[in-house]
């Protein structure tokens, strides 16, 4: 994997720097793209490039600009991860319109928008992977996941057909559905502060997944795979 580059898109703490720590490891460099521009906390080997950019999803031009940028920079990107979304998440009565279409960007046309830069790069040189971090919200609506819910949705449908369309030429889409809750600092304190350590999913083994399928061979390519605790009631 040495050279290939491996743009994370929704890079943070949690499920992102867990996507970085795996793909760092199996040799990938690393453009790492988020609202705030945020760096690796642990320094990679002194082989590894490894790059920041701040950008916001749910604006195409400028999320263009950023991904030719990446491309500039660094070479062609090859795995592209897309992690970014917006937890918009309340009922009818607690969510606004504005919130909806905020979610619906950035998890949507956000995808749409770098599809649409590097799927037909991948195409013409007949490799590539776009993996998109999915949620059980894909499936099927919640009282609270109002405005989650659709977005998250929308995001499947679009990689299907994505899948469809640039599978045959050689670039390999795959949707992640994560079904469980993901072990993070703030899942712990803010969503279910008393819940015992195999109530999670861990981000790790998430991104060893997403690792996975994006090494897969062209005669057995998956498309959607789903994750979860073994107690998960599904």
């Amino acid at each position: 994997m040495a050279g290939q580059v491996c743009a994370i898109i929704g890079f943070g703490p949690g499920l992102g720097a867990a996507y970085a720590k795996i793909f760092l490891e199996a040799g990938y460099d690393l453009a790492l793209l988020s609202r705030s521009g945020a760096e690796l906390t642990s320094k990679p080997a002194a082989n590894s490039v490894v790059k920041s950019y701040a950008c916001d999803t749910g604006i195409p031009e400028t999320f263009t600009a950023v991904l030719e940028q990446v491309e500039s920079d660094m070479g062609t990107i090859e795995v592209m991860i897309y992690n970014a979304d917006l937890g918009q998440f309340g009922t009818l009565e607690e969510v606004s319109e504005t919130e909806l279409e905020q979610s619906w960007r950035v998890s949507v046309l956000g995808l749409f928008t770098a599809a649409k830069l590097l799927g037909p790069r991948m195409s013409k040189r007949g490799t590539g992977k776009i993996i998109v971090s999915g949620a059980t919200a894909a499936l099927r609506g919640n009282d609270w996941t109002t405005a989650f819910a659709p977005a998250k949705a929308a995001q499947r449908i679009l990689s299907q057909s994505l899948a469809k369309q640039l599978g045959p030429k050689g670039v390999h889409v795959a949707y992640l559905i994560i079904d469980g809750v993901i072990d993070t600092q703030d899942t712990r304190q803010n969503f279910s502060p008393n819940a015992p350590d195999e109530f999670y999913i861990q981000p790790d083994q998430i991104a060893k997944m997403a690792l996975f399928v994006a090494e897969q061979d062209r005669s057995a390519w998956t498309f959607e795979v789903d994750m979860r605790p073994f107690g998960e009631k599904w």
